[in-house]
């Protein structure tokens, strides 16, 4: 796999700097953050969507591309569409943080609000693309999805490649399975850690072959859970994930809270679980640790909530 990340490097680098790798030493000596909430559209996920519809048939971009989102990935393909000039369409929950259903919008995808979850927007999603004949792209059940969120591991080992632990958002696995497969690659001792909310801990059961009660009622609204079946990102978390580990709602409020005032970077509650991960101990900080912060698209109103504390 790893032969198709650099490729997706290479089909990136005109479009997306690297992003900035940060120390952060209130964390633990040796720590540092990979800054995914700097990038295009603020997340990681402008790479795996614009891989994706750069990797397209003439035929494919002609017939436009449908996805479904709580947000990220949406403005992601949004992004993209707009820049290669082909037809997007959205399906978002009606819940979704305002901030990123406007983000999509503002690069002039037809973004529709559908379902009460993130399960029933996917679904309507899949209904519409076999309807319509517009070309499904998955936030994480993709491989050129994959690939192209890989290239966060590829920068990583190219910055510091005495990396012994890399700590990554884990949702329905996109982010973590291309990461992962780079540097365990490159690298196989380096340690891979993926994070869930303790409210949203679908892949985290399913690693553990656990029934932990999910909720997905979380700050990390952008690791909403619900991996569809037979997703290629199940097996690649086996393969290549060490362990996940879960955080709770007020681990991962400390944690947007330090990065505001310790850091000096917004970034989103799904965004922060990495480093929510080791202020809580479910993490130790004693190697050479780099944590993905995945996005920064946070509403105003769940920013002032939690700077009040």
């Amino acid at each position: 796999m790893l032969d198709q990340i650099t490729l997706a490097g290479e089909r990136l680098r005109p479009y997306l700097p690297p992003t900035p790798l940060e120390e952060a030493p209130t964390l633990g000596s040796g720590v540092w953050l990979k800054l995914e909430n700097s990038n295009k559209t603020h997340s990681f996920k402008v790479r795996g969507a614009l891989n994706a519809i750069l990797s397209l048939s003439d035929s494919d971009r002609a017939r436009g591309v449908i996805a479904a989102s709580t947000g990220n990935h949406a403005q992601g393909v949004a992004y993209a569409a707009n820049l290669v000039g082909v037809r997007a369409c959205i399906i978002m929950p009606e819940q979704v943080a305002r901030r990123k259903a406007a983000g999509a919008r503002r690069y002039q995808a037809e973004t529709i609000l559908y379902g009460e979850t993130y399960e029933e927007a996917e679904a309507e999603a899949h209904r519409r693309a076999d309807l319509d004949g517009m070309t499904y792209l998955s936030a994480y059940n993709h491989p050129d999805v994959i690939a192209g969120a890989g290239t966060v591991g590829l920068e990583i080992f190219e910055t510091l490649s005495a990396v012994e632990r890399v700590v990554v958002p884990i949702g329905g696995g996109g982010l973590i399975s291309g990461v992962a497969a780079a540097l365990k690659t490159l690298k196989p001792s380096v340690e891979i850690i993926g994070v869930n909310a303790l409210a949203s801990p679908d892949m985290y059961n399913y690693f553990y072959r656990l029934e932990h009660p999910v909720s997905h009622d979380t700050l990390a609204d952008a690791l909403p859970g619900g991996v569809e079946a037979a997703s290629m990102t199940l097996d690649l978390v086996q393969q290549y994930v060490d362990r996940i580990v879960l955080v709770s709602e007020d681990a991962i409020a400390r944690a947007m809270r330090w990065m505001v005032f310790e850091q000096g970077w917004i970034a989103e509650g799904g965004g922060v679980v990495g480093a929510a991960a080791l202020q809580s101990g479910a993490v130790e900080a004693d190697q050479q640790t780099v944590i993905v912060i995945s996005g920064g698209n946070v509403d105003g109103d769940v920013l002032r909530r939690v700077l009040e504390v």
